[in-house]
C-alpha cells in the first residue's frame, strides 16, 4: 500500500511484469520494422519511463523524440489540442510510433494523431502501456497495447497523482 498525498493506492502491476510485456511488444516492433528506422515519439510527461524501457528492449535502430501537447487557455482545458510542442524532426515519409503511458478517453491522442498525419509519415502507429477500454470515447486504433485495465486511477511508472508518484517502479491502483 502506498499513500500519496491524501489517497491510498494498492499494488497493481509489478515492474517485472511491465518490463516483460514491453519486451514482448518490442519483439513485434523489431520484426515489423526490421529493415527500417522508425521514429518513436513519446508524449510527455507520462511516457518517459515507457519509452526508455521500450528503446532498451528494441534491437532495431530507432530515433527518439518527445512531444508535448498544449490544450489550455489560461487555467482551463479547451478539449482541443492547440499545438504539438517539441516536434522538430521531419517525419514525412518516415515510420512513426507514438508512445503513450495510458489511453483513456482517446480525445487528445486522436487529435495528436490527426496533426501528425498532416506531416505525411510513411506510417503512424500507437504504442500504449495501458488502455482503459471502458473510458474510450473516440474510435481509435491502438497498435501495441501493454495492458487493458479497468477505468480506475493508476499511479507509478511515470504516471502521477497531482505531480507525485511518477518514480514508483510498479503500478498502483487507487484503493476503492
Amino acid at each position: 500500500m502506498k499513500k500519496i498525498k491524501d489517497k491510498y493506492f494498492e499494488p497493481f502491476i509489478s515492474h517485472q511484469k511491465i518490463l516483460h510485456r514491453i519486451g514482448e511488444l518490442a519483439a513485434e516492433i523489431d520484426k515489423k520494422y526490421a529493415q527500417q528506422t522508425p521514429i518513436l515519439l513519446g508524449v510527455l510527461n507520462g511516457s518517459f519511463r515507457v519509452l526508455a524501457d521500450l528503446v532498451t528492449a528494441l534491437t532495431i535502430p530507432v530515433e527518439v523524440s518527445f512531444l508535448r501537447v498544449s490544450s489550455y487557455e489560461a487555467l482551463q482545458t479547451t478539449g482541443q489540442v492547440k499545438e504539438i510542442l517539441g516536434l522538430e524532426e521531419d517525419i514525412q515519409s518516415r515510420p512513426v510510433i507514438i508512445v503513450e503511458d495510458i489511453v483513456d478517453t482517446g480525445t487528445t491522442l486522436l487529435q495528436v494523431r490527426e496533426q501528425l498525419l498532416r506531416a505525411q509519415p510513411a506510417s503512424l502507429e500507437v504504442f500504449t502501456l495501458l488502455h482503459k477500454p471502458e473510458a474510450l470515447q473516440k474510435e481509435l486504433t491502438l497498435d501495441y497495447v501493454g495492458f487493458n485495465i479497468p477505468n480506475a486511477f493508476v499511479v507509478g511508472y511515470g504516471l502521477d497523482y497531482d505531480g507525485l508518484g511518477r518514480s514508483l517502479n510498479d503500478l498502483f491502483i487507487l484503493k476503492a
